[in-house]
């Protein structure tokens, strides 16, 4: 069994807890570390009970807890090695990193993460898909657009973090400056609902049972609207699939898969 909760998710701080039998991981550490240590006590957990801290790429929202967290904790940081060169600045000194590479698997306890290649405005962006050899929980955020990589990554997964940014018309008619509109929408910014419920309806299936939602545009995307989205294409399968709409301000409910 695996326990999901992600504990923040948005453009101002993103990270996920991921728990099995014997090993309990973070991807991201996009808040302060008091802020990720109080999160996590709500849950019933404790930073000092990690195996190790995942890192995606390097934006503020995705490692601003990363050093202090592992230094704190004597917590091992897993991260590309163009991805830690690039947070440096914000890492400070961490004693105990295993760099990975996309595509390659590895090992935390008894987790298997398989990192593949995202598109996203960073320097070596990944998502990963995360197994304990019975179940397997998929990471969809942070990417542009959803490419053959993406798709066959996430296939007969029993959970998805899938990003639903923005919905396009709030997007068009929003106050954002037109250059960052564009980034958000370009193969290199951020999933739209349309394109999260199409990324679904290809792997959606009857051993699914949780998708999140992630990542919501605070200016430019509605929980109703993204909800609406995915839930036309579970609805028009007919699976039993829960959804749970994740929040900047405090962890997830839980999902156990």
């Amino acid at each position: 069994m695996i326990r999901i909760c992600v504990l923040a998710s948005g453009s101002k701080g993103n990270s996920v807890f991921i728990e099995s039998e014997r090993t309990s991981i973070l991807i991201d550490a996009g808040l302060s570390g008091k802020e990720i240590r109080q999160r996590l006590l709500c849950i019933g957990a404790h930073p000092g009970q990690l195996s190790a801290l995942i890192v995606t790429h390097e934006h503020a929202d995705h490692v601003k807890g990363v050093g202090v967290l592992s230094r704190q904790h004597e917590l091992p940081v897993y991260i590309t090695e163009p991805t830690y060169h690039a947070a440096s600045s914000m890492l400070k000194q961490v004693e105990h990193v295993h760099f990975f590479r996309d595509g390659v698997s590895f090992k935390v306890g008894d987790l298997t993460i398989r990192p593949y290649a995202s598109s996203h405005d960073a320097v070596d962006p990944v998502n990963f898909t995360v197994s304990n050899g019975n179940v397997k929980l998929g990471l969809a955020t942070d990417l542009g657009f959803a490419s053959a990589l993406t798709r066959n990554c996430l296939r007969n997964c029993h959970a998805l973090i899938l990003e639903t940014n923005h919905d396009r018309e709030m997007l068009r008619l929003g106050p954002y400056p037109e250059p960052l509109k564009q980034r958000i929408l370009s193969r290199l910014g951020h999933l739209s609902n349309d394109q999260a419920a199409e990324l679904l309806a290809d792997l959606d299936h009857l051993d699914l049972r949780h998708v999140f939602l992630a990542h919501l545009s605070e200016a430019n995307n509605l929980a109703d609207k993204a909800v609406s989205a995915v839930g036309g294409v579970l609805k028009a399968k007919s699976t039993k699939t829960a959804i749970h709409v994740c929040s900047q301000d405090r962890p997830s409910t839980e999902a156990y898969i």
